[in-house]
């Protein structure tokens, strides 16, 4: 069952970590590294929040975190299995974060919902892809209902930032507050802790399409 923040209330990027540190605890597999894969189109308006999550993560350098999907280097419907299988043999190990732009209810436009399980890009306007992620994020661009695909392409360009914004903030909280205080791993035997704090090389953060 996901959780649902409303972007409008002031503590919602606060909110949006605190979720998403309890879906990475429920997690049970172990894992070494996180990838961001934030999916979506630059080209259509209400499509490009996972694109512009990924600039803003893109952005910042931790180690061990990777995005992949950004605005000048999107993933979308075309290149996803390509990207999906280059993380599953670059990142064996990784905690995959899938983001998204999705539709929904009138009341639930602008929110975000966060849950663990894989996220189904493309379902909104009714494309067959693979699931991907191990916890998924969307942002309720618009609403859902007849002729999807226009819909995304006349979303308010302030609903995307806005949503964008918010998660992007809440996912930075968590990662900051977690990588200084090294408490982020909640499931890393200590071989796997040492090896991911000490030896891995500073900027690890990459862009890919």
């Amino acid at each position: 069952m996901p959780f649902y923040v409303n972007t409008q209330k002031p503590d919602s990027s606060r909110e949006i970590a605190r979720l998403l540190g309890k879906c990475i605890k429920r997690h049970k597999r172990d894992w070494t590294e996180i990838v961001f894969l934030c999916i979506g189109s630059d080209r259509v308006t209400g499509d490009c929040l996972g694109p512009y999550v990924g600039y803003r993560l893109s952005q910042h350098q931790l180690p061990g975190i990777f995005v992949y999907g950004t605005l000048n280097q999107p993933v979308h419907a075309v290149n996803l299995s390509d990207i999906t299988d280059f993380i599953s043999k670059s990142h064996p190990f990784a905690l995959v974060i899938a983001i998204d732009a999705s539709l929904g209810d009138e009341r639930h436009l602008g929110y975000v919902t966060i849950g663990n399980g894989s996220l189904y890009p493309g379902a909104a306007v009714q494309k067959d892809l693979p699931p991907v992620g191990d916890i998924y994020i969307t942002g309720i661009v618009n609403i859902a209902g007849i002729l999807e695909y226009l819909t995304l392409q006349t979303t308010r360009l302030s609903t995307v930032i806005t949503l964008a914004d918010t998660i992007a903030q809440g996912f930075l909280e968590i990662l900051y507050n977690n990588t200084a205080n090294r408490s982020f791993h909640f499931h890393l035997p200590y071989t796997y802790l040492a090896y991911h704090f000490f030896e891995f090389p500073k900027g690890l953060l990459q862009k890919q399409t």
